[in-house]
């Protein structure tokens, strides 16, 4: 099974190291701020859900055997890997130029001058906003599919299974949002690399060539390069809660 790091909180994922990077975003805060603002977003009525999940008793219930749990198991590694796979071969192939016909069309560049910022980023936003679906639609269905699977292994993995969609239920709202606006920072990043390019024919005198934009060393080549990279930090995110819930049967399943 190909291993991403484990979830911790968004603020700590690599995606918020790569937004950081490319100086999207401020500098990451402490966890302890984090901690206090995640606080805020539990409201009084999900703390008490979450509670009601801590507490609900392990009563009897038939435990699958460490066979049957063992090829379940092999099955969901399956499915992840196969999901991984495809969602990251659709992301390289899509942001390269040269990688070939894929579902999700990289936009065609406006090499054009003067530039339009607004009117040139659209596309790009519509490309981003296309992966986010890509993702949401086939990720989701698996988280799904394990979380419903686990109820029936064992007492502590369907207690498990309902934290999981007690915690689902109580963020996943909020991190779309989040997950949301990447696409609005991107645009702030589009404009930098332009602005910067801008700069440098002004502080070399020399003239611009729109045609270079889109060469190996090309302000616009950066950029895809670097929403490619984007797009597979947030895509680990997203992997992440399924990949824990199938570890923690495969973990299940060797304490048998």
């Amino acid at each position: 099974m190909t291993r991403v790091p484990p979830r911790t909180n968004f603020h700590s994922s690599k995606l918020m190291r790569c937004l950081t990077d490319l100086r999207i975003v401020d500098s990451v805060g402490s966890e302890d701020a984090f901690a206090e603002r995640l606080g805020l977003w539990v409201h009084f009525a999900d703390a008490i859900t979450l509670s009601a999940v801590h507490s609900e008793g392990t009563t009897a219930l038939p435990t699958m055997s460490p066979g049957s749990q063992a090829t379940l198991s092999a099955a969901f590694e399956t499915e992840f890997d196969r999901i991984q796979t495809e969602l990251t071969n659709s992301i390289m192939t899509s942001c390269s130029p040269k990688a070939g016909k894929s579902p999700i069309q990289l936009p065609i560049p406006v090499l054009e001058l003067p530039l339009d910022l607004a009117a040139a980023y659209a596309p790009y936003r519509w490309f981003y906003d296309a992966h986010q679906r890509d993702m949401e639609s086939r990720v989701v269905p698996v988280r799904i599919h394990v979380r419903n699977a686990l109820e029936k292994v064992s007492p502590t993995l369907k207690q498990l299974a309902h934290l999981d969609a007690a915690l689902e239920g109580i963020l996943r709202e909020r991190e779309s949002k989040l997950l949301s606006t990447i696409p609005v920072l991107l645009k702030k990043y589009f404009e930098q690399l332009f602005r910067a390019h801008q700069q440098h024919h002004v502080d070399t005198g020399q003239p611009d060539n729109p045609a270079t934009w889109v060469l190996p060393t090309g302000w616009l080549t950066q950029f895809c390069s670097d929403m490619q990279t984007l797009l597979l930090a947030e895509l680990e995110l997203r992997l992440q809660p399924t990949m824990g819930l199938i570890e923690a049967l495969g973990h299940n399943t060797h304490n048998e």
